[in-house]
């Protein structure tokens, strides 16, 4: 069902729960989902309105219309020739790109059309991402002058150093197939199976504890950036803490007892 929604949110995001899955929309389908100002504070309005509510196990990501995700208005950005203007929608729209990590709840992409600049860059920073077969991404920001610098960094944690600058130097378009081989999506799949393959994935993780997923997902984005030695103290913390929880319990004598988990934490 449709979560009532802010009006102020309404023009850009539309949100629906069913069964522990929010799915949010990018709703400006006539204009490829731009992430301007506008559409980036609703977005993350929408993010941290979610991140509060425990009945949400999974996040799915959308776009409406033709295309996943545009990437920035190139016309608002020159409506701005303004440097504190500048910073502040980057200031904003990093820390609505970080939220999706820092997020309890994991967030699959569900990624149909062109997700191009930081259309792609928000592909790179959910936890999984699903395509159609017919989906494209790119950063062609050098086509226009405008070095896709932010969307760098989260497709640059996402494929190989050297794959990342193709795209960055050349802008040049890949396909679903390509960006599953260089680790930008997870599963590819035609445009007709894409919401089938995306709920058999979240009945998946929803089967699991949800405590102990957000407390995996937090220990993976903080270890992943840090040297080898930091990350294994700060891991094996996470470990002996996990396996003290009331569902870590649970989840092992059910394992021994072979039947399901019945998660104590389950909301």
């Amino acid at each position: 069902m449709n979560a009532p929604l802010d009006p102020a949110l309404a023009p850009f995001v539309s949100v629906a729960h069913d069964d522990g899955v929010a799915t949010i929309t990018l709703d400006r389908g006539d204009r490829f989902n731009l992430l301007s100002r506008g559409m980036v504070g609703a977005l993350q309005a929408a993010l941290d309105t979610i991140a509060a509510d425990v009945s949400v196990r999974v996040v799915v990501l959308a776009g409406a219309g033709r295309g996943f995700c545009a990437g920035h208005d190139l016309r608002e950005l020159r409506a701005h020739p303004d440097l504190d203007w500048q910073r502040g929608l980057f200031a904003e729209c990093n820390r609505m790109m970080m939220t999706l990590t820092t997020l309890p709840q994991p967030v699959v992409a569900r990624v149909h059309g062109i997700a191009t600049a930081a259309g792609c860059q928000l592909v790179s920073m959910c936890d999984l991402a699903v395509a159609a077969d017919g989906a494209s991404f790119a950063l062609p920001g050098v086509n226009v002058g405008v070095f896709c610098s932010t969307p760098a960094v989260g497709v640059g944690r996402n494929v190989p150093r050297k794959r990342a600058m193709e795209m960055l130097l050349t802008g040049e378009s890949i396909d679903a197939k390509t960006a599953q081989a260089w680790g930008l999506v997870n599963r590819v799949v035609p445009l007709a199976e894409l919401d089938a393959e995306i709920a058999r994935l979240a009945s998946t993780i929803k089967a699991k504890s949800a405590a102990v997923v957000a407390l995996g997902k937090r220990a993976f984005y903080s270890q992943i950036e840090r040297p080898l030695e930091g990350a294994y103290a700060e891991t094996g913390e996470v470990m002996a803490c996990n396996l003290l929880m009331p569902d870590a319990a649970e989840g092992i004598d059910a394992f021994a007892q072979k039947r399901a988990p019945d998660w104590p934490s389950r909301g």
